[in-house]
């Protein structure tokens, strides 16, 4: 069954809701954006969320108050930080609530991870291809993003935000729970050898060899495969203690379905970013 439930209305913005995590714990939201329903003009049309693509940032600032708006949050909690395809975590305290909502002047720098256990912030971070990855930890009302392209799958993004929440949190990882969200399959993911070298290397590390592995990398011509992140982000936080039961996996791909979501890969480059986002409401 998909984890992540299209809502579309016919005056809102495009959802895609992690509805499981929502019923059961009726203080948190999260979810991910589609391309629809909000004001930016071609080529970010229409639900573009990212500041750092070249729209208008009031177009873009107008479309993340109508998610606030759609979830019931204030739009000063949306709090983000500045990806660039590494793995550091960033920790955000109440004194950093709000950070990069407006503008790129206070954005949380240089980290592809952030988490929280404070009340009231909404974690947001930004997608055109690459897979959003999300933490909940229900023993310390602890959450995370974090965002993976190949270099930050290759790094163990994920690994090292769990490790990061056991730090700070004393999180048990078979007591989170854990969700891979919308972004590019196998299908419409083809690498070549620089990245098949490295993908290789990690799944050696995980000890995932033979046919299993040749299911997340596929051979496809010479010097060629499909890469199927998705799925080596699971294998990533099984090893890292996740329950595999606990972890939810989409089916959406941003490639095949360019008419719901935005993907840098199919559209050369010139388009939005779609955002995740989750938060614990304050009690």
């Amino acid at each position: 069954m998909e984890a992540f439930k299209h809502k579309q209305s016919a005056k809102g913005p495009s959802l895609f809701l992690l509805s499981k995590w929502g019923a059961r714990h009726e203080r948190l939201t999260a979810g991910f954006t589609g391309r629809d329903g909000g004001v930016s003009e071609a080529p970010w049309s229409s639900l573009n969320m990212g500041l750092h693509v070249g729209d208008l940032d009031e177009a873009v600032i107008a479309n993340r108050r109508l998610l606030t708006d759609a979830v019931g949050w204030p739009f000063e909690s949306w709090t983000c930080a500045e990806q660039v395809h590494g793995n550091r975590v960033y920790q955000v305290t109440e004194a950093e609530k709000g950070r990069g909502r407006a503008t790129l002047n206070d954005v949380l720098k240089d980290c592809d991870a952030i988490m929280t256990d404070v009340p009231g912030v909404l974690l947001a971070s930004f997608y055109a291809d690459c897979v959003p990855l999300y933490f909940f930890d229900p023993e310390h009302d602890a959450i995370a993003l974090a965002h993976a392209g190949w270099k930050g799958t290759v790094q163990q993004i994920a690994t090292e935000t769990i490790q990061a929440m056991v730090n700070a949190y004393g999180t048990n990882p078979q007591a989170l729970l854990a969700a891979i969200g919308p972004s590019i399959s196998a299908c419409c993911y083809e690498v070549d050898g620089p990245v098949i070298n490295q993908v290789e290397q990690l799944l050696e590390s995980l000890g995932l060899k033979g046919e299993e592995a040749e299911t997340m990398l596929k051979p496809a011509g010479i010097d060629k495969a499909n890469l199927d992140l998705k799925e080596i982000n699971r294998q990533i936080m099984i090893k890292a203690g996740i329950l595999p039961i606990r972890i939810e996996l989409t089916e959406w791909c941003t490639g095949c379905r360019r008419d719901l979501f935005f993907s840098h890969r199919k559209e050369g480059g010139m388009t939005g970013r779609m955002a995740s986002w989750i938060g614990i409401r304050e009690r």
